[in-house]
């Protein structure tokens, strides 16, 4: 288990600690992007960033988290791209994620499609989460495979977002078809 050390701590405090390990919003977009939507390499995080990171920042978040023991980055030979894992402390950042996107959903507004996880995740409560947590051991731990009678954690929110931003990309009905369909 990485842990920096007291004297390169402000303080004591756990939430501090955690604080200067998480680092700002942009590290906790780079998680959500890594857990959610399974990217794995710099190129794949630039360019899905929908907040629009800049490259160096994305690059010193990487480098900052990695430093903290909460992300792996492979190594490479030249020209291959590096590919980042979460460690088991990163995996331990969904239940942080989860929190704050119940805030956010209670307190923010949002757009139906990117509100639409958050919400799955709530309904399904605390054991999704370990479920979801479990996948990810899998994905970037190397963890045994899950013998699962129906599609997993991450395999439902995608379809509950895919499902949302289909109904939410189709063209309103026409005054005859809200009619009709009454």
């Amino acid at each position: 288990m990485a842990r920096g050390a007291i004297s390169d701590l402000r303080s004591g405090c756990a939430i501090n600690a955690a604080v200067e390990a998480l680092g700002d919003h942009w590290s906790f977009l780079v998680l959500r992007d890594m857990i959610f939507g399974d990217r794995r390499h710099f190129r794949e995080l630039l360019s899905g960033s929908i907040e629009g990171i800049a490259s160096n920042i994305l690059s010193d978040r990487l480098k900052k988290l990695v430093a903290a023991g909460i992300l792996t980055k492979e190594d490479v030979v030249r020209g291959q791209r590096a590919r980042y894992s979460l460690t088991e402390a990163g995996i331990q950042t969904l239940p942080i994620l989860f929190a704050l996107g119940n805030w956010g959903l209670d307190w923010r507004e949002g757009t139906p499609e990117l509100r639409t996880r958050q919400e799955l995740m709530r309904a399904e409560g605390p054991p999704f989460i370990a479920d979801l947590m479990d996948e990810l051991r899998v994905r970037h731990l190397g963890a045994a495979s899950i013998i699962r009678d129906g599609p997993g954690p991450l395999e439902r929110l995608e379809a509950a977002y895919q499902e949302v931003a289909r109904r939410e990309a189709a063209p309103p009905p026409t005054d005859g078809e809200a009619a009709r369909s009454d």
